[in-house]
């Protein structure tokens, strides 16, 4: 699909309104959450609306609400998580458009600047942008560019221009709220609750609204950037194992709840072309003086093995499930997300309560 254009509007223009909403969950992150406020304040094409949603922390809301007295402050009216905590602040959205920035990011000034020109396209459902890794620490020599999506940001493989994609990141993300209205919003039973790192709703949650409006577009913007903070507990091998393996499962949500080929494509396009570029690359670059390109070679065909081990295994534990006995009886028509959640989270590995790809947390 080429490049939308923006369509000429008839008559004056007429400025979209924006809500921006930022979920937020323990005081921990108190330093990045009042930058993450902060930076939405300031852009120069401001939103008529800033709602932090604060996700079953009372102490944490009542500092919100003291810190921030002119924003739109509430609890989570959801079960805990940070699905349902962006489903009330969807709730309380008054804008057109409804944007989300995670609580350890900040917004460039012209962020809102950049997403909302797309929006003139009636055909355009949703914009993302580009999330940069702001490391507490160095970034780790080893990791290459194209698992960035392990620490929540933007990855090689992603276009490099404005351009149609399958889904947008959850950190850095925004929608038109009439297609929303439409949905359920996101899935409580997908995204990271606590220590169970099933993510991916922002996945399914486009591609639902892309079957909803079939000739509707999800768009990427990389102009429009967010400074996704990565801590010294995310650069660790162990961290990557565990992330590639629990995207593996939550992949195998997706692709049962949507169908393998609008589950999958993207990610069939990232294995067969970028990753085999990007081990290429990384021997090249050992061949030039850089013996670190060996381990960023390494890191991709390992990160590969161990996500695509995680996909097999929820696939296994379903089919193992189908015929260890009678399976309890279900409504007709399609499987809940939260049978399947419940399901394929059985003996996944604790991942730090601290991020993870797709925005979770």
């Amino acid at each position: 699909m080429a490049v939308l254009e923006p369509e000429a509007p008839a008559g004056p223009e007429v400025a979209l309104t924006v809500t921006v909403v930022i979920c937020v969950y323990t005081e921990r992150r108190w330093p990045q959450i009042v930058r993450a406020v902060r930076s939405a304040l300031v852009q120069d094409v401001p939103a008529a609306q800033v709602v932090v949603v604060v996700d079953h922390n009372p102490a944490l809301l009542e500092r919100v609400r003291a810190t921030f007295p002119e924003l739109t402050v509430v609890p989570s009216t959801g079960p805990r998580g940070l699905s349902a905590a962006r489903n009330t602040g969807l709730a309380q959205a008054s804008g057109e458009i409804v944007a989300f920035l995670d609580d350890d990011a900040e917004a460039e000034p012209d962020w809102l600047a950049r997403l909302l020109p797309h929006y003139r396209d009636e055909r355009v459902l949703a914009v993302g942008g580009h999330a940069v890794p702001a490391w507490e620490e160095k970034r780790p020599r080893w990791l290459p560019a194209e698992f960035d999506w392990v620490v929540g940001c933007s990855f090689t493989g992603q276009p490099t221009e404005v351009a149609p994609v399958r889904n947008v990141i959850g950190c850095n993300m925004s929608f038109r709220r009439s297609v929303l209205d439409r949905t359920a919003g996101f899935d409580p039973a997908l995204g990271r609750v606590g220590r169970t790192p099933v993510g991916c709703e922002e996945t399914e949650l486009c591609i639902r609204i892309r079957q909803l409006e079939p000739d509707g577009v999800v768009l990427y913007e990389p102009a429009a950037r967010v400074r996704h903070r990565v801590t010294v507990d995310r650069a660790t091998w162990r961290y990557f194992r565990q992330r590639c393996f629990s995207e593996g499962r939550s992949k195998a949500v997706v692709a049962r709840l949507v169908g393998s080929d609008a589950g999958l494509a993207t990610e069939r396009t990232y294995t067969r072309r970028t990753l085999p570029a990007g081990v290429r690359r990384g021997l090249r670059q050992v061949r030039a003086g850089d013996r670190a390109g060996l381990l960023r070679s390494g890191a991709i065909v390992a990160g590969l093995l161990v996500t695509a081990a995680g996909y097999v295994s929820a696939q296994a534990l379903r089919a193992s499930q189908a015929v260890g006995g009678p399976a309890p009886r279900r409504p007709a028509g399609p499987v809940p997300v939260r049978v399947l959640t419940v399901e394929l989270s059985e003996g996944l590995p604790d991942v730090p309560d601290t991020g993870g790809p797709d925005g979770t947390r």
